[in-house]
């Protein structure tokens, strides 16, 4: 990671070509070297970060005047940072009757500027959360009496988890867990906050900078899909050819035990909805037997989406993998023992993240929990169904190879789709499949599952989302259509994205065909599309000139009176 000077010299690079996104910065503390840091950091994770940051302690006075600095500037993100230590001064100049309900009183504050903010400005909130401070006044006892500071301040926090439960444009950013960490003795420097007001020392900003960026990637669609795990001294001790399924070192004695460990926290990944996949040099009947037959074997083939277990280098592999998943090696970790394979992958493949793991293997988790890899800003049960969705979808690419006509293979899939506008039920994946969806995504909006309702509320706004079916089983909710009413002659299809899992199945065709049938019932003459090129949606650039849409100026129309239905395999259910 970057030092805090590092990161500075970020901010005389050229950022002219970067996403813009815009974020103001309210802090009770001094913020100015925290705002360089998130600047700077955005300049290598490929965003231009235009900041507007309050004075000092302006909060309150910026979050309810309508009128205010903060309103003018109209971030698509506000970060608000209410320091431990301005917590605790408003504790001490509390009566002691009420220091019991400090953590309630804030809370209720919280809401309040969340509500404020949200009614005026279309935006999403990060908030810092508390970082602990014991004033030692009751020692142990503070854990046994509300009245205690050390006892509000956890409440606090756990009430702020709550209510971002029940707020879905609240983003906590986890600054309790990174002084865990690194230690408050790194966090925070006394003689720096009594002089300038900065609770933050420069060592701690570049990680404070990072755990930020990492929200404002997930916003953005930017996070990691897939692990892929080296076998051999990365999943289990020992090599399975050498040593036999009886010697690798797993189980709950020795170094096994961190083998053992690792295994587990790549099965809640997996349950979590990363996808898990296996890149190994090995002959591939000896790598799956410790996942068939080992006993203390925490993974199991079930729990592996794709297996490559081969001789040739770990760079085409992954190539391998990737093609099969259909994801972007940006949205890929490799973890492997070996420095050579390491090096071999950064090489050859720049985009996937290929952490530097420790040589001593119990230091695996450890180093690996303070990556803070798999950031994610929503979750959803269709996400511990993936790992079954891409093992299905391998099935599928088997039996397609006995076909020789493409026609006659989505003939024998029996496909159909379930079509329903926008409901309590759909919200969630519909939110994050707009979060997710990189490659085939017209305009690249991102929406979360407050937009999304308001989005179904609307009377100008007509929603579709679109599962797909077949024999061998059910991908799920995987296309998102909202249509605008432009006027009343026109209809905008302001937002399509689909998953890329069920590319080259005639989906495109069973989409158009619904919404034009749809717009022939509410009277729309033109559908009219917009392409809005991104870094990852090249593949789509020529969608709707291959759908028949003729361009006029940037966008793309359908004349809907005269659309003939295309063929498609899949029928309505």
């Amino acid at each position: 990671m970057k030092t805090f000077q590092q990161l500075k010299k970020n901010l005389k690079q050229d950022f002219s070509s970067l996403k813009t996104i815009k974020l103001a910065v309210l802090g009770d503390t001094a913020t100015q070297f925290l705002t360089q840091a998130i600047r700077g950091l955005g300049y290598d994770k490929g965003f231009d970060i235009q900041i507007w940051e309050a004075d000092f302690d302006q909060i309150a006075l910026q979050i309810n005047d309508s009128e205010s600095e903060l309103y003018e500037f109209e971030p698509e993100l506000v970060l608000i940072f209410q320091s431990s230590h301005k917590l605790l001064s408003k504790y001490n100049k509390l009566k002691p009757e009420a220091h019991s309900s400090l953590a309630l009183q804030e809370l209720e504050s919280v809401d309040f500027m969340i509500s404020t903010l949200t009614s005026q400005l279309d935006c999403k909130i990060i908030y810092y959360n508390y970082t602990e401070i014991d004033d030692a006044v009751f020692g142990n006892y503070a854990l046994k009496t509300e009245s205690s500071f050390l006892f509000q301040l956890r409440k606090l926090n756990f009430e702020l988890m709550s209510f971002a439960t029940q707020n879905p444009n609240f983003y906590l950013c986890d600054l309790s867990s990174i002084q865990n960490q690194i230690g408050k003795s790194n966090f925070f420097q006394s003689s720096i906050y009594v002089n300038t007001e900065m609770v933050l020392s420069l060592d701690a900003l570049p990680i404070v900078a990072s755990r930020t960026l990492d929200i404002i990637e997930s916003l953005h669609g930017k996070f990691k899909k897939c692990v892929i795990l080296d076998l051999d001294n990365t999943t289990w001790g020992g090599i399975i050819g050498d040593d036999g399924i009886e010697n690798i070192q797993i189980g709950s004695l020795g170094i096994g035990k961190a083998f053992s460990e690792f295994q587990y926290w790549i099965k809640k990944l997996k349950n979590r909805g990363i996808i898990v996949a296996v890149c190994s040099k090995n002959t591939e009947s000896v790598a799956k037997e410790p996942f068939e037959k080992h006993p203390d074997m925490v993974l199991r083939l079930e729990d592996i989406s794709v297996f490559v277990a081969n001789w040739e280098n770990k760079a085409d592999n992954i190539r391998h993998i990737q093609s099969i998943l259909n994801i972007g090696f940006d949205s890929m970790v490799f973890l492997d023992d070996n420095p050579f394979e390491r090096n071999l992958v950064r090489e050859n493949l720049p985009e996937v993240t290929v952490p530097e793991l420790p040589e001593d293997p119990a230091e695996y988790l450890e180093y690996l929990y303070t990556l803070n890899l798999f950031e994610t800003v929503s979750f959803s049960e269709e996400d511990s169904e993936r790992t079954k969705m891409y093992q299905i979808e391998a099935q599928r690419a088997k039996v397609q190879q006995k076909f020789t006509n493409e026609e006659d293979f989505l003939q024998s899939l029996n496909m159909v789709s379930l079509v329903e506008p926008f409901n309590k039920f759909n919200q969630p994946r519909v939110a994050q499949l707009s979060q997710r969806s990189n490659q085939f995504n017209l305009r690249t909006v991102r929406y979360t599952d407050a937009d999304i309702e308001k989005i179904g509320d609307s009377e100008n706004h007509f929603t579709f989302t679109f599962t797909l079916e077949d024999k061998f089983g059910d991908n799920g909710l995987i296309c998102v259509i909202i249509l605008k009413k432009e006027n009343e002659q026109t209809a905008f299809i302001d937002t399509w994205f689909m998953s890329c899992r069920v590319l080259k199945r005639s989906m495109e065709n069973f989409v158009l065909n619904t919404i034009v049938d749809f717009c022939n019932q509410k009277g729309f003459k033109t559908l009219k599309g917009e392409y809005l090129p991104t870094a990852k949606n090249e593949m789509v650039a020529n969608h709707y000139a291959n759908l028949g849409f003729e361009e006029t100026d940037e966008f793309w129309t359908l004349k809907v009176t005269d659309y003939i239905p295309k063929k498609t395999y899949i029928s309505k259910k």
